[in-house]
């Protein structure tokens, strides 16, 4: 198939590299066109250049800091202006912190919350409207997803504000898929929750002295499925839930964490 994601206008936050640029080539893959932001917006307009010299006029960029209100409402005008509308978002961008509940300090705590929970809530509040405009006019769906963790799910003690962020990243998106229902939007919001998967956030797991293949083999062992995951294995599960084809699942969280959920 690859008309999954026909006529469908995206925008995807955190998209200039892993999980959220290959989200993004997946999308236009199946038909949408892509507004790929990122706090990176070199990284973000390299991505889309990539992407249109495949698929011309499929894909634009937008240099976006997702912790600004008045980038948030600027990035979905922009979504308007280069494409008329929007249909889909991805809350993706996000970081990862380590620290306990006492190295922690409040400043890394504040910043962890502010980019993984108040970029995600900021985002479905300001684009809810023109998700609504555009799916109303043309009697489409729209979906909102939003990148948690496992680790939104299943707590460390050694990464107590990434936890908490990404449990409030889990939570918002059921009320939020609560309050489109009750508003009769067309409007679906879903989670997922993957487990540690091969992008450049495995570079905060790295030390002197390891290779990144030995990171990834460490990792692997803790997953029951014997390895990390991959990008195209949260890309797939987004194409799904963005699509018509879960027109009737909302307020639901995908776990993709090659089995760590089951144990």
């Amino acid at each position: 198939m690859a008309d999954r994601l026909q006529g469908k206008i995206a925008l995807i936050t955190g998209a200039a590299s892993g999980l959220g640029k290959r989200m993004a080539e997946r999308f236009v893959d199946e038909g949408a066109r892509v507004l790929l932001t990122d706090i990176d917006g070199q990284g973000a307009a390299r991505a889309a250049a990539a992407i249109n010299a495949v698929r011309a006029g499929s894909a634009a960029s937008f240099a976006h800091d997702v912790t600004s209100e008045a980038q948030w409402t600027a990035a979905v005008a922009e979504a308007e202006r280069v494409f008329g509308g929007l249909h889909i978002l991805v809350n993706n961008a996000g970081i990862g912190t380590p620290g306990s509940v006492e190295s922690t300090s409040l400043e890394d705590w504040r910043l962890v919350h502010a980019i993984d929970l108040d970029g995600v809530f900021l985002g479905c509040k300001h684009a809810l409207s023109l998700i609504r405009t555009t799916t109303r006019r043309e009697g489409s769906r729209g979906s909102i997803l939003n990148i948690s963790s496992i680790a939104g799910v299943i707590a460390s003690g050694r990464m107590a504000a990434y936890n908490s962020a990404k449990a409030g990243v889990r939570h918002l998106s059921k009320s939020v898929a609560l309050h489109c229902a009750s508003n009769k939007d067309p409007i679906t919001c879903n989670s997922i929750h993957p487990t540690f998967m091969d992008t450049p956030i495995l570079d905060n797991f790295q030390r002197e002295g390891v290779s990144k293949d030995e990171v990834k083999a460490k990792l692997g062992r803790q997953v029951p499925i014997g390895t990390i995951g991959e990008p195209d294995d949260v890309a797939w599960g987004a194409v799904y839930l963005c699509s018509d084809e879960a027109k009737f699942v909302t307020g639901s969280e995908l776990y993709i964490d090659g089995g760590i959920s089951a144990m």
